[in-house]
C-alpha cells in the first residue's frame, strides 16, 4: 500500500504532463496516468501542479557574523524553507583558522542534530590550507568529498576574517580539478573594497546606504573575471555565488561562450528589490538590505532575468542569513560595516520566483523548476535523488496551487526575523502541500512534521561530467 497522489500535472525541467505519482515509503516507484488506485492512500491534487521540492542552495543557518548569530537556527530555518516548497538545503560549515576541515563538519552537524526539519547537505568554507603547498589542508579537501561535502566555498572579501589570497584560491581549484569537487566563489575585490569602507566612514559617511556604495558593480566583475581566469588555469569547474549585477553576469556570460565550466546563482532579492527603490538613504530601516554584495540600481533587473532565462545563470538560491532588526542590525547604527551582513529569504523563494517569473512571462514553468530544484541538484550532487520527479528518485513533491494568492509578511512568515525584504507582496501560486521522503510535512501553510526528522546528504562529487 502506498500513497497515490492523482490526477495532477507533473511538471519537471523538461516536461509538463498529466500524471500520477505513485510513492512506496520514502521513494517514487510510478508516474503515469491512471495508475490503479486500489488499496493505496489517495491524494486528489485536480487542478494542481506537482513539482519537485525545492533545493536551496545556499543558507546560513546558525552562523556566526558580526559579534552575532543568525536569526534561524536549523529547526526555524528548514520549518520555513518546507513551509515554501523547499525541501533540501545545502548550508555552509566554516573552517575556523588554525583548524581542521572536519572540525567544522562535525560542529555544523552538531548545529543539525535533533533539529532540521528537511534533508541536507553541508558546503565547506575554506579559510586556512596552512603555509607551504598546504599539504594538510589539501588533503583534509579531499576526507571531505570521502564525507559527502562535495564542494567548497572560499572567499575574495571580508580580509582578516574569511577573504583567501589568490594563491590559497588556485591551490583548492588545483585540488578540485582532481577530486571532482566544485569550488564556490564570493567574487568581490575585498581590499579595494576595504579600502572604499575606510574611506567612506574617515569622511563621517556612517549610514547603511554606504555599505552599497562602497561595493560598486566593477569589484564584484573584475573578482569573477579574477575567479574564472583561476578556475581556467587551474583546470577546474567554478561557481559563482549571489551574482547580483550585470557587469559580474557579462564575465560569466564570456566564460561559458568560450565553454569553460562556469556557474552562477542569483538570488530574489537581486531581482526584486533594487538601490533606488529600498535604500534611499533616509534612515537606519535601509539596515534591512545590508547584505554582500548588496543591493544593486534597478538597471540591473532585466539583464539578471535575461540571464536566467537563456541560462548564463543556472540557479537561485536565497542566501538566506537573517538578522532581527531590532536587536542584531542595531551593532551598526553608528556603523554601516558593523551591520550583520544578511537578510531572511528560504521561505518565500519558490513563490517570488513562481509570481515574478513564471506569471509575468519572464520564466518558463518548466525553467521555474529548473533554477530552484533541478539544476540545484544536478550541480551539487544530488541529481536524479533530489530536484525532479521520477521513478527511483526520492519522493520530495510540493502539491503547488498556481492560483492561490498569499501576501508576505513578517508578522505571518515562519522565519524567526522581525522584518520581510518583501513586506507586504502578494504573490499568486503557493505550495497546497509539501512531502518529503513521502511524508506530508506541509498541509496549507501549518507545518506537520517534526525538528531532527531531516537527513544529512552525503553527495557526489562530480569528477569529469562538469563539460
Amino acid at each position: 500500500m502506498g500513497l497515490l497522489i492523482q490526477h495532477g500535472t507533473v511538471v519537471t525541467a523538461e516536461r509538463t504532463f498529466a500524471a500520477d505519482v505513485l510513492i512506496e515509503g520514502s521513494t517514487i516507484r510510478e508516474v503515469r496516468a491512471g495508475i490503479d488506485a486500489a488499496q493505496h492512500t489517495l491524494v486528489d491534487a485536480r487542478g494542481m501542479l506537482l513539482l519537485p521540492g525545492g533545493v536551496d542552495a545556499h543558507t546560513h543557518m546558525d552562523m556566526p557574523f558580526g559579534g552575532t548569530m543568525s536569526s534561524d537556527d536549523f529547526e526555524t530555518g528548514t520549518r520555513a524553507a518546507a513551509i515554501g516548497g523547499t525541501t533540501t538545503i545545502v548550508d555552509f560549515a566554516i573552517q575556523a583558522r588554525g583548524t581542521k576541515m572536519r572540525d567544522a563538519l562535525d560542529m555544523w552537524w552538531a548545529k543539525a542534530e535533533g533539529k532540521v526539519c528537511i534533508d541536507y547537505g553541508l558546503h565547506m568554507i575554506v579559510t586556512d590550507l596552512g603555509s607551504g603547498n598546504g599539504k594538510a589542508g589539501l588533503d583534509d579537501m579531499d576526507s571531505m568529498v570521502r564525507e559527502g561535502v562535495a564542494s567548497f566555498k572560499l572567499f575574495m572579501a571580508y580580509p582578516n576574517a574569511l577573504m583567501a589570497d589568490d594563491a590559497t584560491i588556485f591551490r583548492a581549484l588545483r585540488q578540485t580539478a582532481n577530486n571532482g569537487a566544485l569550488v564556490c566563489m564570493h567574487a568581490e575585490n575585498g581590499s579595494v573594497i576595504d579600502v572604499l569602507v575606510q574611506q567612506a566612514l574617515a569622511e563621517g559617511k556612517t549610514a547603511p546606504i554606504y555599505h552599497a556604495l562602497t561595493r560598486p558593480t566593477t569589484a564584484e566583475a573584475e573578482a569573477v573575471h579574477r575567479a574564472i581566469a583561476m578556475a581556467e588555469m587551474a583546470g577546474a569547474p567554478v561557481y559563482i555565488v549571489h551574482l547580483s549585477s550585470e557587469d559580474a553576469l557579462n564575465e560569466v556570460r564570456e566564460a561559458r561562450d568560450r565553454g569553460l565550466p562556469a556557474f552562477a546563482e542569483t538570488c530574489p532579492q537581486y531581482l526584486l528589490l533594487s538601490l533606488e527603490e529600498n535604500m534611499k538613504g533616509e534612515g537606519f530601516e535601509d539596515a534591512k538590505f545590508v547584505f554582500t554584495p548588496p543591493l544593486r540600481e534597478k538597471k540591473n533587473q532585466p539583464k539578471l532575468w535575461d540571464g536566467l532565462k537563456h541560462d548564463h545563470l543556472q540557479v537561485v538560491s536565497t542566501d538566506h542569513c537573517p538578522f532581527c532588526f531590532a536587536d542584531q542590525k542595531l551593532l551598526g547604527i553608528d556603523d554601516f560595516s558593523k551591520i550583520p551582513n544578511g537578510g531572511p529569504g528560504v521561505e518565500n523563494r519558490m513563490q517570488l520566483m513562481h509570481h515574478y517569473g513564471v506569471g509575468a512571462g519572464k520564466i518558463s514553468l518548466n525553467r521555474f523548476v529548473e533554477i530552484t530544484a533541478t539544476a540545484p541538484a544536478r550541480i551539487f550532487g544530488m541529481y536524479p535523488k533530489k530536484g525532479t520527479i521520477a521513478v527511483g528518485s526520492d519522493a520530495d513533491i510540493v502539491v503547488w496551487d498556481a492560483d492561490a494568492e498569499h501576501t508576505i509578511s513578517a508578522a505571518t512568515q515562519a522565519m524567526r526575523c522581525d522584518y520581510s525584504m518583501f513586506e507586504g507582496r502578494t504573490v499568486k501560486g503557493n505550495a497546497r502541500q509539501v512531502y518529503s521522503r513521502g511524508e506530508m510535512i506541509v498541509e496549507r501553510g501549518k507545518f506537520l512534521g517534526k525538528a531532527g526528522r531531516g537527513e544529512y546528504l552525503r553527495r557526489e562529487a562530480r569528477g569529469g561530467a562538469w563539460r
